[in-house]
């Protein structure tokens, strides 16, 4: 019996990205396993948004390492990779959700949904039968063909989070998934974010201002000057604890 444990989806250490003067990381080590959920809380300034970045593959830090690990594939050091390798691993590996959603207005739900796929390679009519299966497990079944100034804030945010899963990506990163609804419309898109990513085994790591979603996460990091300064336990993994306790 191989008692092995499984690798974390993500591994980071010894982070450090600077621009000019300015430390934005000053040598962060995180660990995300596989079907965690983490949020990332800190003042504007903290570093949390260039962390999130790092790990994404969006920015190349000056040093440290970043390993992604792919079900059924090799682990991945992200560090090194040129641009054009970042790209890949974005496109397959990793998935966005962003406080302004970052949709193509010009597009349908279903042909944002299915951009990814489509980029990848994927024919378009397969891309789009796999992204309208997203789509009714977010809540939007009968608004494939709406435009994005047809949705409310809430709808465009869930075609945002279909995006993100078309690709299959293990992991997925959200920058303030929620900071432009309020408050039930954003625990409404919480909740459908961490359905459609550790609900289905994903890792999912989120930067947010709001200690609402943060609790909903099974683990809170502070950040301070570059520096994770804390880590708490979410009301996820307490709950978990409890249950399990019982």
């Amino acid at each position: 019996m191989n008692n092995t444990p499984a690798p974390p989806a993500l591994a980071a250490s010894g982070l450090i990205k600077r621009y000019g003067p300015l430390t934005a990381l000053a040598g962060v080590d995180v660990t995300i396993a596989r079907g965690e959920s983490v949020a990332v809380m800190g003042a504007s300034g903290s570093g949390k948004t260039t962390l999130l970045h790092c790990l994404a593959a969006i920015l190349a830090p000056d040093a440290g390492s970043v390993r992604l690990t792919v079900p059924g594939a090799a682990v991945q050091e992200l560090v090194g990779m040129s641009e054009s390798e970042r790209s890949a691993v974005r496109r397959s590996h990793v998935g966005f959700v962003f406080q302004e959603h970052l949709l193509l207005p010009e597009l349908t739900a279903i042909e944002n949904a299915a951009l990814p796929l489509i980029v990848t390679g994927v024919p378009r009519k397969q891309a789009e039968a796999h992204a309208a299966g997203w789509l009714a497990a977010l809540g939007l079944a009968g608004m494939e063909e709406r435009r994005i100034g047809q949705l409310s804030g809430g709808q465009a945010q869930r075609v945002a989070i279909a995006r993100a899963q078309t690709t299959g990506a293990p992991v997925v990163f959200a920058d303030e998934p929620t900071g432009a609804l309020d408050s039930a419309t954003s625990a409404e898109v919480m909740g459908a974010l961490l359905q459609a990513t550790t609900g289905q085994g994903r890792s999912l790591v989120v930067v947010t201002h709001d200690p609402g979603v943060a609790a909903r996460c099974d683990r809170v990091l502070h950040m301070r000057d570059g520096r994770i300064v804390g880590e708490a336990v979410g009301t996820a993994s307490a709950a978990a604890a409890s249950g399990a306790g019982r």
